[in-house]
């Protein structure tokens, strides 16, 4: 289990267009939203992806990073950010079955042809979405077991404005008895 105001563990992975992604060596003054989506299969991804490609200059206005990544290939990958006609967002791709379990993602198997007339992977991570501070620790995170109710983005900017003038402090770092 990821713990707040803890490291989080590494994460490094190719992009579309950004070269590698290395968690360790972002340099965005607030810190880096890593959005964990299925994998092109996926048709709530999709919609889930225009809402984040929307909202990439409204983190940026607050000093924070965006990656979405899944462990799709790179053509697959492709594939999603033409279709959700991505601009900005950048695209992590062939994230390690390995590294989700470590970032506490739920690993699904294939059950065929999706509802859209794709196939599902023989393995993939079910969705992610965590807000990691400049020093790589866990300020926010939220896990899905299925593609459905996902965090607001909106609603992760609003937390943002009342987090960042009050220096309001990841939660949830109790890790002692109860």
């Amino acid at each position: 289990m990821l713990i707040p105001r803890h490291k989080t563990p590494d994460l490094s992975v190719s992009t579309l267009n950004h070269g590698t992604f290395d968690l360790s060596q972002e340099t965005s003054e607030r810190g880096t939203v890593v959005c964990f989506y299925r994998g092109l299969h996926c048709p709530i991804c999709a919609k889930y992806l225009i809402e984040l490609e929307k909202t990439v200059d409204a983190f940026a206005e607050r000093g924070v990073g965006v990656i979405a990544l899944s462990s799709d290939t790179k053509e697959r990958t492709e594939s999603m950010s033409e279709k959700i006609h991505a601009d900005k967002l950048r695209f992590g791709y062939r994230l390690d079955l390995a590294k989700a379990r470590e970032w506490g993602l739920y690993i699904s198997t294939s059950r065929g042809m999706t509802s859209i007339g794709l196939e599902e992977p023989a393995l993939f991570s079910e969705p992610g979405l965590f807000m990691v501070s400049p020093d790589q620790s866990l300020y926010y995170g939220s896990v899905q077991t299925m593609p459905f109710v996902r965090p607001h983005f909106s609603e992760l900017i609003g937390a943002l404005d009342f987090a960042i003038p009050n220096n309001y402090p990841a939660r949830g770092e109790y890790t002692g008895e109860v």
